[in-house]
């Protein structure tokens, strides 16, 4: 299958096994979809839908068993190279367990650009930190002393300072009280349109994709449902029961356009 120009992400025939023989478990299967340079898509599922595995296995966290990954059209390597980590970077879903919590912001923000060799390492934090909403007082601070919010900004603004262009999203506001949530979400959408990124969102709150989202795949029991468009999620149009039954979980929390 050949990838349309302007095409950072195709996932082809995706599988991921972890195990072997009789006790290997397959976590995804036959995954497969196709993101635009600048788009937000989303992958949506119940817990062990395997969808957080899937960025996982793209950014080589979780062993490929099938298929292919390309990024702007060649397929990525393994183990990936420095060159895939300045082009893709990720955020997880707990802000305080992928902060080290012996490290300051400082350290935590200065390492990457030690790591891939960047200069202006002061001017680039300073310009990170104001990106997310931080000032320079938050700069020495350890992990402990900021709210799970601003953990998370940090996350943000570490996944950003390589400069990349593809941001793998896991769950990034589930761990944060809801009247933070919004804040977050708002700060990824106003980063995603000032820097043209490309978001790959995985959540398991079909607001936060129906806010951030243009497309999206429902996922269960690592296959893919099938896939929806924002104005689908809204409408609450879908050809499967399953995505059906998870639309009417969620009736009362997708948001309505605004």
């Amino acid at each position: 299958m050949s990838t349309p120009p302007g095409t950072p992400i195709e996932v082809d025939g995706l599988s991921v096994t972890f195990g072997s023989g009789a006790g290997a478990l397959r976590a995804v299967r036959r995954v497969g979809f196709v993101l635009n340079r600048g788009e937000s898509f989303g992958i949506v599922g119940e817990s062990g839908s395997g969808k957080s595995t899937v960025l996982r296995a793209i950014c080589g966290l979780a062993p490929v068993s099938a298929g292919q990954i390309r990024i702007d059209g060649a397929p990525v390597r393994t183990p990936r190279d420095a060159a895939f980590y300045r082009r893709v970077q990720m955020v997880f879903q707990d802000p305080y367990a992928s902060l080290h919590p012996r490290h300051t912001v400082d350290r935590v923000l200065s390492e990457p650009l030690a790591i891939h060799g960047f200069g202006d390492v002061e001017a680039r934090i300073e310009q990170a930190l104001a990106d997310v909403g931080l000032g320079h007082g938050f700069r020495f601070r350890f992990p402990h002393q900021l709210s799970g919010g601003q953990r998370q900004r940090v996350a943000i603004a570490r996944a950003l300072i390589l400069e990349p262009s593809i941001l793998l999203l896991d769950e990034p506001t589930s761990a944060l009280d809801a009247s933070i949530q919004a804040e977050v979400l708002n700060l990824l959408d106003a980063l995603r349109r000032r820097r043209d990124l490309t978001y790959l969102l995985v959540s398991h709150d079909l607001a936060v994709v129906a806010h951030m989202c243009e497309r999206l795949i429902v996922m269960r029991n690592g296959e893919t449902v099938e896939e929806l468009s924002r104005a689908d999620l809204r409408a609450r149009r879908a050809r499967q029961d399953y995505t059906r039954d998870l639309l009417t979980a969620s009736r009362g929390f997708v948001r309505e356009p605004a």
